[in-house]
């Protein structure tokens, strides 16, 4: 996660050496442990840290190439690129959502949809989550999704369920 230096010691991206130097100083006399009054190890920690970084001046170069970056992310709505899980999560992710629809076909045909928000309930796993498995499943032609954004397994999708559960299955494929 990116910690923003320049705002821990409260100093402008384009501050020179000299200054940010002398907020450090003051900053370190507020937040010494020592200081009764507002001393703080976890402040200190940090002011130390971001005055390590921003004093030395190739460290401060590469954290402003980095510190550009993620102003740059967040100008357009996106802080932190966001993290994939691991394949093996998402693999057995997939599974288990074919294996919910290939239930819910099996039990209700007049009604063989399961929504986003049933999705997210049965699986207790967040939207954000779940929509680029729905996604990769519908691409795949393992799954539809009708207006009422419902996802049904499709007949592909019931073959590749029986296939998981006979073993032979494969999940990369094209569609």
């Amino acid at each position: 996660m990116f910690v923003d230096h320049y705002e821990i010691l409260q100093v402008s991206p384009n501050a020179d050496a000299e200054t940010i130097h002398r907020i450090y100083r003051l900053q370190a006399r507020r937040f010494h442990p020592d200081n009764l009054e507002t001393g703080d190890a976890e402040i200190f920690k940090k002011v130390s840290l971001a005055y390590e970084v921003l004093s030395d001046a190739k460290r401060r170069e590469a954290y402003d190439r980095e510190y550009r970056q993620v102003r740059k992310r967040e100008a357009i709505g996106v802080a932190e690129p966001p993290q994939s899980p691991p394949l093996a999560n998402e693999m057995q992710r997939r599974e288990e959502i074919l294996r919910l629809l290939y239930r819910r076909r099996f039990a209700s045909p007049d009604q063989p949809s399961l929504g986003l928000r049933d999705l997210e309930l049965l699986l207790n796993v967040p939207r954000r989550e779940l929509e680029f498995s729905l996604w990769y499943l519908k691409e795949c032609g393992y799954l539809t999704r009708n207006d009422s954004a419902r996802h049904t397994i499709t007949i592909k999708g019931v073959q590749f369920t029986e296939a998981l559960n006979a073993g032979a299955a494969k999940w990369i494929e094209t569609p």
